[in-house]
């Protein structure tokens, strides 16, 4: 291993030395207390301390590292005190996550730490959008993410690098390749000589270093963050690194051939580069004596403090809280009376197009949303408007373009992003569940994003744009789900999902786009989330419903004017209005759930579940769900509209009137 202190002081030399120690004794001190029993688990990165340093120093410390469980080098190099990291692991309310995370799975944006999930990929294209916050502000600076080798077989890793290169974004893309994925070798996770011979085929700049030195690290980070930052380009970086233990500590070593350890402790990073600071005359024994007294007064001190920590008394209502960030949801009132007929759709255009012009850091992106205006024309003539920089049209990688408006919202930007067919979501579906919707219980990180969600059956697109997945979502906790069926609450509510600072999906009924009008007020409104709107009232049967089910029962309670209905429109489904169903079902005593989802596992089942337990007293009836088909949606026009709930909507009723 050849090292070169060309460019460096002795203070320069030492500093490197001195982060790369303090992360090896913090390790070595973990493993000692998770053989005592006193840590739960551990994934120990030594043998790889050189990348994590290096990188990191390399940097501003205000550009944003996407670090992995590895990297403990991140974190020190950044100036973490032990002992809140310590905390951290504890699963102490002191921690960063306040005991709800382990490990790195944290984030904090003091320290400008963007914390990784359990899925490998899904940080890559968080550091996309981070890097494109920064390239519209022409601010110079940079992202990194780091990987392994094993996550560069992600789809994650394809989609990031790809809209990296195509957007010209800032971000280097870092890979630890220590040889195992898990137990998994090299050979058995790509096929090409090296990793990042990959770069080529995305148009980007590619290079392999030896990890383990971490002055050719260090220099090559600084090189290429002046190379990313001066020609706004990404790069991949493929660091040759072997990891001396194994995936964590429970997994063992077994798989790893015995040579291999003997090689590549002839390599350890820390001990050669003592050496070779040894031989220069930059360090001498006694030196090296006190900064590792130093080092070890820290971490006993800061490990006293994790286990004098108190444990987490829990608090409910606090945990429920902070599921999302807080929002004041009170509606904005129009300003004049004025109103408009609008279809639909063209309701939803005029909200994003009045929330593109009050809120200057608001960024859209979609496939084909730029000049074409989307697949159903929502965002046409946008581009003329608000510029090709704002309105993005993107490649066809949902889930990259989803993490990329989680990476804007770190910097403070709102996003909207759409899904050419609310069916597409599936392959975004991580970043939206496991990344959005958990980020801000984390670790305090809200999810400024809003995700179109084009859906519905009723205009014969077969089972693969047709489909009512909106009960995906209201299941996940950190989501609000919205379902408009109204040109004015379309508007209303698009507004809304766009102010407020956490995830929404927003579901808009294609079949409703142009085949529904109404007078829609021409100025900036909102319509509250988690409010349902009475349609009508009625005493003799409740209809609860949402979306083109509001329609369905509308017209059915024209044609039966010899019952009198009390119609509920939901609007939103998480949170959802339980006062008004309760109101509702004082009305009437006999309630029917309406929607074109399917009939198990839809919304329907839940919101019946909640009137037995908290209305069952006040029913004259048992509750009736009338809902689509359990069935893939079918092409035919006559197999589709057998489908739908509406083609049951007078047996359910039937069902009631009869009970």
């Amino acid at each position: 291993m050849h090292f070169d202190k060309t460019g460096y002081s002795f203070e320069q030399l030492i500093e490197l030395y001195t982060h790369m120690l303090r992360s090896r004794m913090i390790e070595e001190k973990m493993l000692v207390l998770l053989r005592q029993g006193k840590v739960s688990k551990w994934f120990s990165g030594i043998g790889q301390e050189a990348i994590a340093i290096g990188a990191t120093l390399a940097l501003d410390k205000d550009e944003y590292i996407m670090p992995m469980h590895r990297n403990l080098g991140v974190f020190t190099a950044r100036g973490i005190p032990f002992d809140k990291l310590f905390l951290q692991w504890q699963g102490k309310k002191e921690g960063f996550s306040k005991g709800r995370e382990r490990s790195f799975h944290f984030g904090t944006n003091d320290y400008h730490i963007c914390g990784m999930i359990s899925h490998l990929g899904p940080q890559l294209a968080i550091a996309d959008g981070i890097a494109l916050a920064h390239k519209l502000k022409n601010e110079k600076k940079i992202a990194l993410a780091f990987t392994g080798e094993g996550g560069t077989s992600e789809g994650d890793f394809h989609e990031a690098l790809n809209v990296a290169a195509v957007w010209d974004l800032p971000v280097i893309f870092l890979i630890e390749n220590n040889g195992y994925g898990l137990s998994t070798p090299t050979k058995e996770q790509y096929a090409c000589k090296q990793l990042s011979d990959r770069a080529i085929g995305y148009g980007m700049k590619g290079i392999t270093i030896e990890g383990n030195n971490i002055l050719e690290v260090h220099s090559a980070i600084k090189e290429a963050r002046e190379y990313c930052s001066s020609q706004q380009k990404p790069m991949l970086i493929e660091c040759k690194t072997f990891r001396m233990r194994g995936h964590e500590e429970a997994s063992g070593v077994k798989y790893v051939p015995k040579e291999l350890f003997e090689k590549w402790e002839k390599r350890d990073p820390v001990r050669r580069y003592e050496e070779y600071l040894l031989e220069q005359n930059v360090l001498s024994q006694f030196v090296i004596k006190n900064i590792r007294e130093e080092i070890q007064e820290e971490i006993e001190a800061g490990i006293k403090k994790g286990f004098t920590a108190k444990v987490i008394e829990p608090d409910t209502n606090e945990e429920v809280n902070d599921v999302f960030a807080p929002f004041d949801n009170k509606p904005i009132q129009p300003e004049s009376d004025k109103k408009s007929e609008k279809k639909f759709i063209q309701a939803i255009s005029d909200g994003l197009r009045q929330s593109m012009q009050q809120h200057p850091d608001l960024i859209v992106m979609g496939q084909d949303i730029a000049e074409y205006g989307g697949a159903f024309k929502v965002t046409e003539g946008f581009v003329d408007e608000f510029g090709r920089e704002r309105i993005r049209n993107t490649p066809i990688c949902e889930s990259a373009i989803v993490g990329a408006a989680l990476g804007l919202s770190i910097k403070k930007h709102k996003a909207v992003m759409e899904m050419q067919f609310a069916d597409f979501v599936t392959v975004g579906f991580n970043q939206i569940v496991n990344n959005l919707a958990k980020i801000h219980y984390r670790w305090g990180q809200n999810a400024d994003v809003v995700v179109r969600m084009p859906t519905g059956a009723g205009v014969g697109a077969g089972p693969f744009h047709s489909q009512s997945n909106e009960t995906w979502f209201t299941h996940t906790a950190g989501l609000k789900v919205v379902y408009p069926s109204t040109p004015e609450d379309a508007k209303g509510l698009l507004i809304a999902a766009i102010n407020d600072p956490n995830p929404v999906m927003y579901f808009e009924h294609k079949a409703l786009y142009r085949s529904i009008s109404g007078m829609v007020p021409d100025d900036y409104y909102t319509i509250e989330i988690g409010k349902a709107r009475q349609v009508q009232e009625g005493e003799d049967i409740s209809i609860i419903t949402y979306g083109s089910g509001v329609h369905w029962a509308t017209k059915y309670a024209q044609e039966h004017t010899d019952l009198s209905f009390d119609i509920v429109d939901l609007r939103s489904l998480s949170p959802i209005d339980y006062d008004a169903i309760q109101a509702s079902v004082e009305r009437t005593g006999k309630v029917l759930i309406l929607h074109e989802d399917n009939l198990f596992g839809g919304i329907g089942g839940e919101i019946s579940a909640w009137i037995t337990e908290h209305c069952f007293h006040l029913l004259d009836a048992p509750i009736i769900r009338c809902a689509s088909m359990d069935t893939p949606i079918p092409f035919a026009l006559e197999l589709e509209q057998n489908f739908l709930a509406k083609s049951r909507l007078h047996e359910s009723v039937q069902k009631l009137v009869n009970y």
